[in-house]
This record gives structure tokens, sequence and C-alpha cells, in this order.
């Protein structure tokens, strides 16, 4: 090959690769993407859960309803 036309080869190389590290880094990025969904939708559970637990907690055993707000329960 000339030197002269090593830069050519080199352009032509970089452009028959782009399409493969595009989709590479699209991937990457999804991932990552999914990643921090799943992190907050399990956090979001995790808070839903509790704060079931703690109204549930707070329910009068008699009625099965929660006291009125202002109103100390067991007092």
């Amino acid at each position: 090959m000339f030197p002269s036309m090593r830069p050519l080869f080199r352009l032509g190389q970089a452009i028959a690769e782009w399409p493969v590290a595009s989709q590479q880094q699209a991937r990457r990025n999804a991932m990552i993407a999914l990643t921090a969904c799943a992190r907050r939708r399990a956090e979001r559970e995790e808070v839903a859960s509790y704060l079931a637990r703690l109204s549930a907690s707070r329910r009068d055993p008699a009625t099965g309803t929660a006291p009125a707000p202002g109103v100390v329960a067991n007092a």
C-alpha cells in the first residue's frame, strides 16, 4: 500500500467500524438505564411495603380502620 493511501485506509476502516461501535455504546447506555430504573422500582416497592405495614399496624383491631388524624392510638 502506498504511504499516501494510509490515511484513506484508516478513514475507510473507521467508517466501517462505526455502526458496530455505535450499537455497542447504545447497548451499554440501555443497560445502565435499565439498572437505574430497576433500582428505583425496587425502592418504590420497598417504601410502599413499609407504608402498608405501618398503616396496618396503626389500624384499630376492633373496627379495622385507622384512627382519625391527630388521635393517638392506644393512649
